[in-house]
């Protein structure tokens, strides 16, 4: 039985693509994505998704549109909605892969099984699958928005030597979970900071397929 993964973006969708292209080989065995989900409409990881062999489902929810549909409802109640939708493929990993939307307490004690998910029936189902996070900096580092560029700027002012990626589980405070995987990657003197971004994007995919794999071999079945 594969080992489902549902994967959050926002973006291009590169480190998705990495993620695609490891399915079924040594790196990522017997796993399959069973659902690709994003709070742009217009994010090009939808399409990769699409167009994958073969094609993997998708779905979208924007905050600004649930808000307005939803008159009183709250950032913390899209949180839950979104909740909601990721775990009702019974994944065993759920990957944050450029998902550009700080997660609260109402996603997470869903998928954590802190709380209960309640189905329109009424039925009661309780959760416990693990949320790892891609983030382009080191531990404690550059925490939040923006990280490559800061570190790059921090290396122009002599203040590090390098900067580097990390895997790390998902808790309410931003880029603060345990480290799953951590790369260094070095900042050469007079490169740009697109050269010095092309060469952490590729640790970076690399990483994202290490870290799912490590989690999905630390983790049982949800269906066992």
């Amino acid at each position: 039985m594969p080992r489902r993964i549902v994967v959050l973006i926002s973006g291009s969708g590169s480190n998705l693509q990495a993620l695609i292209d490891a399915l079924n080989t040594p790196a990522l065995p017997d796993a399959q994505i069973t659902l690709v989900f994003s709070n742009r409409k217009a994010a090009y990881g939808l399409t990769r998704a699409a167009q994958a062999v073969p094609a993997i489902p998708t779905a979208y929810l924007a905050l600004q549109p649930y808000l307005k549909a939803n008159p009183g409802k709250t950032r913390e109640d899209y949180d839950a909605e979104v909740a909601r939708i990721v775990v009702r493929e019974n994944p065993d990993l759920i990957v944050l892969a450029g998902w550009m939307h700080i997660l609260s307490e109402n996603f997470l004690e869903l998928v954590d099984g802190r709380k209960a998910v309640v189905e329109a029936d009424g039925k009661e189902t309780k959760y416990n699958i693990p949320v790892i996070n891609l983030h382009p900096a080191l531990p404690g580092a550059f925490d939040g928005a923006h990280a490559i560029e800061r570190a790059y700027e921090a290396f122009q002012k002599g203040e590090v030597a390098h900067s580097g990626c990390m895997v790390h589980r998902v808790v309410k405070d931003v880029d603060a979970g345990e480290p799953v995987i951590v790369r260094e990657v070095p900042i050469e003197k007079g490169e740009s900071i697109e050269v010095f971004e092309e060469r952490l994007h590729k640790v970076e995919h690399q990483i994202i397929v290490e870290a799912a794999k490590k989690i999905l071999d630390e983790v049982k079945p949800q269906d066992s």
